[in-house]
């Protein structure tokens, strides 16, 4: 008899314990899945594991400039996904698993783009440049573009006709603070000295500085002195041309908090995308108009 009730005590030991964990394993699916979140079983495998690991849980908080200028950000809105870095977000986004609702833009300083520390944001994309002292501060993806330098001023300008670095070395020129450009500046067009180098908050201020005649010229990526001259940012404006040896050997990166659990999905998330010839196309589609036929100086 006892050996009866004790084989019959085990069987329904053996069937609470089974119930149990498929149970448990039945709360572990519902809480890693979320049907509205995904458009496929595939990307929301992908999200579960990365969504508790934002800033916001179940949001994708990026960062950009205030303001973001085109052909970057279009109109200066990143929720739109126009312009080459609005679009790369939600591309990079769609494959790490976020629906384009699940991505949240907040604005920064550059600055703050490479700043060690605790941040509000997951990713921050301003065509910040990867180099080794930055990389000291912040963890950074996969390069996603590499621009020139150029250098523009009004066509009504003495140094409009210049064709070498050297034409420029007495001219006051304007860079944005904390950007590679001051080095640029310095080294090719200075002959290493700093004297002549405005330095200013935004390139907007840059810009207002070489319509006034404050400064004689700025330096800034290609793309976006292109745009300037587009746009009317600088009155009667030339790009005069780009400045030999500046592509970016690094490229530009999106920037990540330091030692960041979210750093390893956006470097394969970039990787895929560059694979598979997404960003390709983005650079195509967005930075194309602005990158063709202007002219190098000589130096």
């Amino acid at each position: 008899m006892a050996s009866i009730m004790n084989s019959s005590f085990s069987r329904r030991q053996a069937i609470a314990l089974g119930a149990g964990a498929l149970s448990t394993l039945g709360l572990a699916a519902c809480g890693g899945s979320n049907g509205s979140d995904s458009s496929s079983s595939s990307s929301s495998a992908k999200a579960t594991g990365v969504k508790a690991l934002t800033h916001t849980k179940g949001k994708l908080t990026v960062a950009t400039g205030n303001p973001a200028y085109t052909p970057w950000v279009i109109d200066d809105k990143p929720q739109s996904g126009k312009g080459f870095e609005a679009a790369l977000i939600y591309a990079l986004a769609k494959e790490m698993g976020f629906s384009k609702s699940e991505v949240k833009w907040v604005r920064t300083t550059f600055d703050e783009a490479y700043a060690p520390g605790e941040h509000k944001w997951d990713l921050n994309i301003q065509q910040v440049s990867i180099n080794s002292d930055r990389k000291k501060a912040v963890d950074f993806s996969p390069a996603y573009f590499r621009p020139t330098q150029a250098v523009v001023l009004q066509k009504s300008s003495k140094y409009a006709s210049a064709t070498k670095c050297s034409d420029l070395a007495d001219a006051n020129i304007a860079v944005m603070v904390g950007t590679t450009a001051y080095d640029y500046v310095k080294d090719i067009i200075k002959g290493g000295k700093d004297e002549g180098i405005s330095i200013f908050d935004d390139n907007s201020a840059a810009a207002q500085a070489v319509t006034s005649g404050q400064c004689d010229a700025l330096v800034t990526d290609t793309p976006q002195s292109v745009y300037m001259v587009q746009s009317k940012q600088i009155d009667d404006g030339l790009v005069v041309g780009q400045i030999p040896g500046t592509e970016d050997k690094e490229g530009l990166g999106i920037t990540l908090a330091k030692n960041s659990p979210l750093t390893k999905y956006v470097k394969k998330a970039m990787d895929a995308l560059t694979k598979d010839g997404t960003v390709k196309k983005l650079q195509d589609k967005w930075l194309a108009e602005y990158t063709t036929d202007i002219p190098t100086l000589k130096k």
